[in-house]
């Protein structure tokens, strides 16, 4: 049947219906006096969700448009960074890093695991000159489903003296993460992930000492410029044309989110989850990030049975019951296949795609 896909993957996320009519609207000026009342209201909303005092810059752009925008502003020739690696996104950070002329250092672990925050203090200790400017990782690791420990690890680089810059593509708006409490110096994150809307919007903010280390940029290039975004929005408004239509969506959605309140959309996630992982172990399945403690709620990795190849339950999924899953990436590619479960999913949702992934399993045992 046509029209009727369900989707599961870690982004794009399903968007709900009143916020795809509230973009389908005529766009409205964006220096006119309508969409500065709109554009206020989301960014108070987003400081709610983001749960920080802080501002939260908007960029038309994907997520690593934010992660490039992060960098950018605080990175100067030969800066020093230490990148958390647990997956492909972690290996991004430090990809940026170097692109902007800085010596990006690795720690890495296997994927599917996360940063013992043991090894980061001993690190950090062994810096005694203070050389590690700064510090990168991902909270929820969108290629593995694994999750940092990240308030642990920046109490760790606070206690050093170098900034923290997190990724929280997959865990804003679908897990706890509190970037004034935790001492997260910035944090980003991206549009078509636990915001319900679609791709095309990135959100960054900084504290204070984020904000002195920019002063201190000698080339924080033009369009994703701090100092720019914080200009405008006490202009209530932004410092080039927005997506206007995406912002007008996300305005929809972050009353969605703030009806349901913090705690409920944290509680859905984690239930969504546990209800996925639970049922994909009864069926015998195995998880990439088997540890509960350690496992995302925005996203399940999954070992294919033996026999079946991750392109036959995806192909599967896609022709016979019109769900679309996702495949792995780089060297995980079609050895692990991932199960979105942020966003505006419910647990009718996870039902539909257990079960029909178990009828198409069934069938390619035959």
């Amino acid at each position: 049947m046509k029209d009727k896909t369900l989707l599961m993957i870690p982004g794009p996320t399903p968007v709900p219906e009143n916020v795809l009519l509230a973009m389908a609207k005529s766009p409205v000026p964006h220096r006119s006096s309508e969409f500065s009342a709109i554009f206020d209201e989301v960014n108070e909303d987003l400081k709610w969700l983001f749960q920080t005092k802080n501002d939260v810059f908007i960029f038309a752009s994907s997520g690593t448009g934010a992660m490039d925008a992060a960098l950018s502003n605080l990175l100067n020739p030969g800066d020093k960074v230490l990148s958390l690696v647990i997956g492909n996104f972690g290996e991004r950070w430090a990809k940026i890093a170097e692109s902007h002329g800085a010596i990006a250092e690795r720690m890495t672990v296997p994927y599917g695991e996360v940063i013992n925050p043991a090894d980061l203090e001993k690190r950090l200790n062994e810096d005694v000159n203070k050389e590690i400017k700064i510090v990168t990782m991902t909270h929820s690791e969108t290629s593995t489903g694994a999750v940092n420990d990240v308030k642990t690890l920046c109490e760790i680089i606070k206690k050093h003296g170098a900034l923290s810059v997190v990724d929280g593509v997959t865990s804003v708006g679908a897990m706890d993460i509190k970037p004034d409490l935790w001492g997260i110096d910035v944090l980003v994150s991206g549009s078509q992930k636990g915001f319900m809307i679609p791709p095309g919007l990135a959100f960054l903010t900084a504290d204070e000492k984020a904000f002195e280390v920019h002063k201190q940029c000698k080339y924080p290039g033009f369009y994703f410029n701090w100092s720019s975004y914080k200009k405008s929005l006490a202009q209530h408004t932004t410092p080039y044309t927005p997506a206007v239509n995406l912002i007008i969506a996300l305005h929809t959605a972050l009353k969605m989110l703030k009806r349901e309140g913090l705690e409920n959309i944290f509680a859905r996630h984690r239930s969504n989850a546990i209800l996925l992982r639970n049922s994909l172990r009864n069926m015998g399945l195995k998880l990439f990030v088997d540890d509960d403690k350690k496992a995302s709620y925005a996203v399940t990795s999954v070992y294919p049975p033996e026999g079946v190849s991750v392109g036959d339950i995806r192909n599967s999924l896609k022709n016979d019951y019109d769900i679309i899953v996702a495949n792995g990436q780089n060297d995980l590619k079609d050895k692990i296949f991932r199960i979105g479960t942020l966003g505006f999913v419910s647990e009718r949702d996870i039902l539909t795609v257990v079960s029909a992934l178990n009828a198409a399993i069934n069938k390619l045992k035959r």
